[in-house]
C-alpha cells in the first residue's frame, strides 16, 4: 500500500463511491454491494457524470443482482483507471492531482522523500526524478464488503425458490468474482460456510503461474481464534486468507460484534505473537488443498494483519503500527465529516460536526437482531418517532434484504416493518400485562428501523437522485469516537491528521484508543446484567464473572503496555495511567455477586 490507512466500508451508500473520489491518490476504501437497487442507480448516475453508455440491468432481469454488482464494480474500476491515468500524465504543477497525490503522502514515505529530491532539481534532472515517481506510484484498491450473514433466500416471480446460489451473499461474491477487480472481498459479520465453500468456484482466488492472486480475501475478525478457525477452513479449500482486518468490538461504526471481555490491546498483541506460527499452519492446508486441484505453490502469498476502531490521532495510529506490527490501519467515521470522500447529506453533516459524546449510543435498532452504533440526531430517529406517536410505527418493507423472521408468517420478513411490528403489538396486548412492562416490551419492538433504505437515503439526497415518493430519512452508524470531530474536513486535513502533519483534535478531552474502547466495555457489562437480572441462571453468571475477569486482565495489561508507549508525551502517559486508575475502580464498582443475590431475594 502506497498509504498506511484504508477507508473500510461505512454503511450502505456513505462509501458506495469512495473510490472515484480518492484511489486516484493510492487510498483503498471499501465499498459495500449490500443493496443492488443502490449500486444499480449510483451505476447510472456516474455514467451519465462520465459520458458513459449505461444500459439498465432490470430488477426481472436473470442473474440481476449478481450482473448489476459486476456491471458497477467495473464501472468503477473504468473510471479509476482513467482518473489515474490523467493523474500519470499531469505536469507537476502546484494545483495539479499528481501533486495533491505526493503531498497526501506521509513524510517518511520513500515516494515521499524521492518527491521531495525531485523538487530540489532542475533541467534533466528534474525530468528524470519525475520519469521515475510516475512509474512507481500506484492507485488505491477498490474492495468490496459482503456481510456473510446477510444472506436472504431469493424467489422468482411465481414464487419459487431460486436457488442456494443466488441468496444475497452468494450473489454479491458471484458479482466480485466475475468483475474486472483486482482487489479484496472483505467478509465481515460472522462465518458463513456455504459462503466460503462457494469462493471455490471461481479461479481468480487461486494463484497464477506466478503465485500471484488477482482476487483476494479479506476477513474481518474480532479475535485470534475466530480468525483462526475461519481461515483453516478456507485454507483446506485452497483459499488464501490475504488480510485479517481486526476491528474493535464496541469502539467501531455500524454493527458492534462485542467479544467476551476481550479488549484490542491483547487482541493485538495475541496477533503479533501468533502471526507467523499461524502462516506456517495455515501454508501447508494451502499448500496441501491445491495441490488436490492440481496446483503448486512453493511460497506463501503475502498476508497482511491491520486493525481499525476508534483510532483518533496520528501517535495512536502509529503506535499500532510499530508496536503490534500492522500492516496498516483503518479510519472509518472520521471521513464522514469529510464531504470529498465520502456521501453525507447536508443536515445529517451538520448534526455530525456539532455532535456531542452523549448523541451516540447503542441500539437494538438493527433488523438483525444485532447491537448497532446510532445516532441520536438523525432524521430516521426522528422519522421513527413520529409514526409511533401516530400509532402507526414500523416502515414499508421495500427492499427486503433483512428479513429474517417468521413468527408469523411462511416467508421471512423484517422486524422494522410495518407488517411485522403491527402483528407483534398485537400479540403483546394479547398478552395483558401491567403498563411497566407492557411499554418495555412496546419499545423493543419499535426500536427497530429501516436500514435498508436509511443507510442509502444520504448519497441520493447529496446527489439529488430522490424519487418521486422516495423516503429521505437517513440512517447513520458512526462509532463514538467521532463525537471528538467537531468540524467538515477536506481530505488534505484528514490525511494529514491521520500522519500527525496536523492535529484536528487539539483541546479535545479525548481519551486514549484503548481507555475510550475499555470504558465502551465497562458500559456493556453493566448492560448486560440489568439484561440478564430478570432471568439469571447459572450460565449466565458464568458468563458475567468471565466477561469481567477479562477486562480485568485488560488492564493488567494496559498497565504494563503503557511504560512502552515512547512516542508519547510525559503528560499524555500520566493522563493514561490516572484514566486507566478510573476505570478499574469503575469496574471494581461492577459487583455481579450483588446483583444475583438481589434477584434471589426478589
Amino acid at each position: 500500500m502506497i498509504h498506511s490507512f484504508h477507508i473500510p466500508v461505512l454503511g450502505l451508500a456513505f462509501s458506495i463511491d469512495t473510490p472515484i473520489k480518492v484511489a486516484r491518490y493510492g487510498i483503498s476504501s471499501v465499498v459495500s454491494v449490500v443493496d443492488d437497487e443502490l449500486v444499480e442507480r449510483m451505476r447510472k448516475y456516474h455514467s451519465g457524470l462520465n459520458n458513459i453508455p449505461y444500459a439498465p440491468i432490470h430488477k426481472t432481469s436473470p442473474d440481476c443482482r449478481a450482473r448489476r454488482i459486476t456491471a458497477y464494480l467495473n464501472l468503477l474500476n473504468t473510471i479509476v483507471n482513467d482518473q489515474f491515468t490523467r493523474l500519470k500524465q499531469e505536469p507537476f504543477t502546484e494545483g495539479s492531482d499528481i501533486e495533491r497525490y505526493f503531498d497526501l503522502l506521509p513524510e517518511r514515505s520513500v515516494l515521499k522523500q524521492g518527491y521531495d529530491l525531485m523538487k530540489e532539481h532542475e533541467g534533466e534532472r528534474k525530468e528524470i526524478f519525475q520519469q521515475v515517481l510516475r512509474a512507481q506510484i500506484q492507485k488505491g484498491s477498490i474492495d468490496v464488503n459482503i456481510m456473510a450473514k446477510v444472506d436472504k433466500l431469493n424467489y422468482d416471480a411465481k414464487g419459487d425458490y431460486s436457488g442456494d446460489e443466488n441468496t444475497d451473499a452468494l450473489a454479491a461474491l458471484r458479482g466480485f468474482a466475475e468483475s474486472d477487480l483486482e482487489s479484496s472481498v472483505v467478509l465481515s459479520a460472522g462465518m458463513n460456510p456455504k459462503l466460503y465453500s462457494y469462493l471455490e468456484k471461481f479461479r481468480d482466488f487461486y494463484p497464477d503461474e506466478n503465485g500471484a492472486l488477482r482476487k483476494k480475501v479479506t476477513l474481518k475478525v474480532s479475535n485470534y481464534r475466530s480468525a483462526l478457525i475461519q481461515a483453516k477452513f478456507l485454507a483446506k479449500k485452497g483459499i488464501w486468507v490475504s488480510e485479517f482486518r481486526i476491528e474493535s468490538g464496541l469502539n467501531c461504526g455500524g454493527h458492534a460484534f462485542a467479544t467476551d471481555g476481550l479488549l484490542l490491546g491483547p487482541i493485538l498483541e495475541e496477533f503479533k505473537s501468533e502471526r507467523l506460527a499461524m502462516q506456517l499452519e495455515l501454508f501447508a492446508m494451502y499448500q496441501s488443498a491445491l495441490q488436490t486441484k492440481g496446483l503448486e505453490i512453493n511460497e506463501a502469498p503475502t498476508q497482511r494483519v491491520t486493525a481499525q476502531g476508534g483510532i483518533g490521532t496520528g501517535n495512536e495510529h502509529n503506535f499500532l503500527l510499530q508496536h503490534y506490527q500492522l500492516d496498516a490501519a483503518g479510519w472509518g467515521s472520521p471521513f464522514l465529516l469529510v464531504p470529498e470522500a465520502t456521501n453525507v447529506d447536508d443536515d445529517t453533516l451538520k448534526h455530525l460536526a456539532g455532535s456531542k459524546r452523549d448523541d451516540y449510543y447503542l441500539s437494538n435498532a438493527s433488523p438483525l437482531g444485532v447491537l448497532f452504533n446510532n445516532f441520536k440526531n438523525s432524521s430516521i430517529e426522528q422519522e421513527k418517532q413520529h409514526r409511533i406517536a401516530r400509532n402507526r410505527p414500523g416502515s414499508p418493507c421495500t427492499k427486503k434484504y433483512l428479513c429474517s423472521n417468521t413468527e408469523f408468517t411462511d416467508k421471512p420478513i423484517c422486524t422494522a416493518s410495518r407488517q411485522y411490528q403491527h402483528l407483534k403489538i398485537a400479540e403483546l396486548a394479547a398478552l395483558k400485562l401491567n403498563d411497566e412492562d407492557y411499554n418495555r416490551q412496546y419499545e423493543s419492538i419499535t426500536e427497530k428501523v429501516c436500514l435498508c433504505e436509511g443507510l442509502s437515503a444520504s448519497v441520493y439526497i447529496k446527489n439529488d437522485m430522490l424519487t418521486a415518493g422516495e423516503r429521505s430519512a437517513v440512517a447513520i452508524c458512526p462509532g463514538p469516537n467521532l463525537a471528538y470531530f467537531s468540524n467538515v474536513y477536506s481530505l488534505d486535513e484528514m490525511v494529514s491528521h491521520i500522519y500527525g502533519k496536523i492535529n484536528l483534535l487539539q483541546g479535545s478531552d479525548r481519551s486514549d484508543i484503548f481507555i475510550n474502547e475499555l470504558n465502551l466495555y465497562i458500559d456493556y457489562l453493566k448492560r448486560e446484567i440489568s439484561a440478564y437480572m430478570e432471568n439469571m441462571n447459572d450460565k449466565k453468571h458464568k458468563h458475567l464473572q468471565n466477561f469481567k475477569a477479562q477486562l480485568q486482565q485488560g488492564i493488567q495489561y494496559y498497565q504494563q503496555l503503557i511504560p512502552q508507549m515512547t512516542n508519547y508525551a510525559n503528560s499524555y502517559i500520566e493522563k493514561m495511567f490516572s484514566d486507566l486508575a478510573l476505570s478499574e475502580q469503575q469496574l471494581c464498582l461492577v459487583n455481579i455477586e450483588a446483583a444475583t443475590n438481589q434477584l434471589s431475594l426478589q
